[in-house]
C-alpha cells in the first residue's frame, strides 16, 4: 500500500527567549523536522538587543531548506510577548529596523523606570502587573522613544517580533491580538481598544492595522522566493502569541471549560472561564488574549527557575513513589519563593526556604522539587478558579510523577496531559486550516495514575503547605534559600 503522499506543511518559526526553531509541520499539527539556533543577543549599543540581521539570514536559509524536503504551503511565526521591533517603511533597509530590539531582561535606566510607571494605566490597560528589567513593549517604546528621538521620529511602524518577520517575508505591516495581549502594556483586552499610553505618547500611527492570527497577510515577496528557492505564492499568515497559539491548538479540537497549564522555565496557566473580576496582579495573574480577540485568564510564575534551585544538581536522578512517600512522610517542605519573583504569593520573593527534616539525597532533593512545582500547579489552578478539565503540556512531562501529584492535590477536578513537546509549534501551524477545517483536529491525552495508597497522606501535605506558604513572612525569611539545603 502506497503512502499518504505528503502535502499543505507549514513552515513554523518559534521564537523564544533564548533560543528560535524553524519547524516543518503538517497540517494537522505533527512535527516532521526542526531547525533551531540560539537568538543571538549583543551588548549594545544602544542597548543590548537581539542580533536580528544575523536571525534573518538563518531563517531563510532554513526555510529553503525545508522547502527541498517538503511541501511548504505556508508561513507563521509565533513568540513571546515582551518582544517588539519599531520598524522602517521597507524591509529590506538594512535588517529593517529604526532601533534594534531591545533584550526584555535587561535592567532599565532609572529615570525611565519612574516616569513610565504614571503612564502605564490600569491594571487592564496593562493586563498584568509591572515586570522585572525591560519587560512590556509599551516601556520599551517609551525608553526608545525618550533616548533616541531622532531615529524614533523615522520609524513607521512598532510590530509584535511574529508580525516582524511576517513583515519582513511579505512586507505587510499588521498589529494581532494575541501578541498584544501578552502583557505589552498596549492594548486593553478587556475593553478591546489601545490602553491611554498610545494616545498619551502619540503612537498611534506606528500600530498597524489588525489581523487575525490566522489571516494570509500576503504572499512571500517576489525577490525572496526568487534569491532563496521559496515556493512562489508561500502564504504568509499574522501570526501570535506563543501560549495563546498552544491554547489554540485545544481550541481546534474541540475542546471546551479547560485550563492548560503549560510548564518549562514559567509555569503558565490560561482559561477562557476565569471571571475578569477574579484576576488579580497581585498573584501573578494577568488578562491574556486568545486568538480570537477574547480575554483569558492567565496566570504566570516562574516553576522552572525554581525547581532548578531546589533540585540543585540532582535534576537527573530517577524518583520514585517510595521517595515522594518518604518525604510526605517526614513533613519535609520547600516554601515560596525562590526566585526573584512573588509569582502566587506577595511578599515572597527571595523568601524560599526548606521546613522539616532536610532531604537527605540527590533523588530526595529532586522529589522536593517535583513536589514543589505540583503544589505551584495546583494554586494556579486555584487563582483561575473552576474548570471542568485541566490539561498539562510542556517539559515538566518529562518527570512522570509530575501529572500524577497535581492530579492527587486536585482531585475535584479531571486532570490530563499531553506529552507531545511541540505544542506551540502545532498550535501555529494548525492556523493554515482554521478557514478550512470540518472537523476537530487531532490531540492526544493521557490520564495520570492514581496517587495509590498515600492518597490521603499526600491531600494532608497539600493542606500543611498550602497554610505554611501563605503564611510566609517575608521580612523574616529574605535570604533563606540560600540557608540549609
Amino acid at each position: 500500500m502506497a503512502e499518504k503522499q505528503e502535502s499543505g506543511t507549514v513552515a513554523v518559526l518559534d521564537i523564544g527567549k533564548t533560543n528560535i526553531k524553524l519547524n516543518a509541520v503538517t497540517g494537522d499539527g505533527a512535527v516532521l523536522e526542526t531547525l533551531s539556533v540560539e537568538n543571538p543577543v549583543r551588548d549594545g549599543p544602544p542597548w543590548r538587543h537581539h542580533d536580528l540581521q544575523v536571525v534573518r539570514g538563518w531563517l531563510l536559509e532554513g526555510l529553503a531548506q525545508l522547502a527541498r524536503r517538503h511541501p511548504l504551503e505556508a508561513f507563521v511565526a509565533s513568540g513571546h510577548g515582551s518582544g517588539g521591533v519599531l520598524v522602517l517603511e521597507h524591509p529590506d533597509m538594512g535588517d529593517g529596523t529604526a532601533l534594534p530590539m531591545i533584550d526584555y531582561e535587561q535592567p532599565l535606566p532609572e529615570p525611565v523606570r519612574v516616569a513610565y510607571g504614571p503612564l502605564s494605566g490600569t491594571f487592564f490597560d496593562r493586563g498584568s502587573a509591572t515586570m522585572h528589567g525591560a519587560t512590556h513593549q509599551a516601556r520599551q517604546l517609551y525608553w526608545m522613544q525618550q533616548a533616541e528621538p531622532e531615529a524614533f521620529a523615522r520609524a513607521r511602524w512598532f510590530l509584535g517580533v511574529p508580525q516582524y518577520w511576517a513583515w519582513v517575508l511579505s512586507g505587510v505591516a499588521v498589529s494581532e491580538t494575541s501578541l498584544l495581549g501578552a502583557q505589552s502594556h498596549l492594548w486593553n483586552v478587556a475593553e478591546k481598544r489601545w490602553s491611554p499610553i498610545v494616545a498619551r505618547q502619540g503612537w498611534e500611527h506606528l500600530l498597524p492595522p489588525f489581523a487575525k492570527a490566522w489571516e494570509t497577510v500576503g504572499p512571500v515577496r517576489p525577490e525572496l522566493s526568487k534569491r532563496h528557492g521559496l515556493p512562489q505564492g508561500l502564504r504568509i499568515l499574522a501570526g501570535g502569541h506563543d501560549s495563546s497559539l498552544n491554547y489554540y491548538r485545544y481550541q481546534a479540537a474541540g475542546l471546551t471549560d479547560v485550563a492548560v497549564v503549560s510548564t518549562g522555565t514559567w509555569i503558565v496557566g490560561l482559561s477562557g472561564c476565569t471571571p475578569l473580576a477574579r484576576l488579580d496582579e497581585n498573584r501573578g495573574m494577568t488578562c491574556n488574549s486568545d486568538v480570537f480577540g477574547n480575554p483569558l485568564g492567565g496566570v504566570l510564575t516562574m516553576g522552572g527557575r525554581e525547581f532548578a534551585v531546589i533540585a540543585g544538581d540532582a535534576a537527573d536522578a530517577n524518583v520514585g513513589r517510595e521517595t515522594i512517600a518518604r518525604l510526605v512522610g517526614r513533613g519535609t517542605m520547600a516554601l515560596p519563593s525562590f526566585g526573584h519573583d512573588d509569582g502566587l504569593f506577595p511578599g515572597s520573593a527571595g523568601a524560599g526556604r526548606f521546613t522539616g527534616p532536610p532531604p537527605e539525597t540527590p533523588q530526595e532533593r529532586k522529589a522536593l522539587g517535583v513536589l514543589y512545582c505540583a503544589l505551584l500547579t495546583v494554586e494556579c489552578l486555584d487563582a483561575l478558579g473552576e474548570s471542568a478539565q485541566v490539561l498539562l503540556d510542556g517539559s515538566f512531562l518529562r518527570e512522570p510523577l509530575y501529572p500524577a501529584l497535581v492530579a492527587a492535590f486536585a482531585r475535584e477536578r479531571r486532570v490530563r496531559f499531553n506529552l507531545d513537546a511541540y505544542g506551540v509549534a502545532s498550535g501555529a501551524a494548525l492556523l493554515a486550516s482554521h478557514e478550512t477545517r470540518t472537523e476537530p483536529a487531532p490531540v492526544v491525552l493521557s490520564e495520570p495514575e492514581g496517587p495509590g495508597a498515600f492518597a490521603s497522606e499526600l491531600s494532608s501535605y497539600a493542606s500543611r503547605w498550602r497554610r505554611a506558604a501563605r503564611a510566609v513572612k517575608p521580612d523574616q525569611t529574605k535570604g533563606a534559600m540560600h540557608g540549609r539545603n
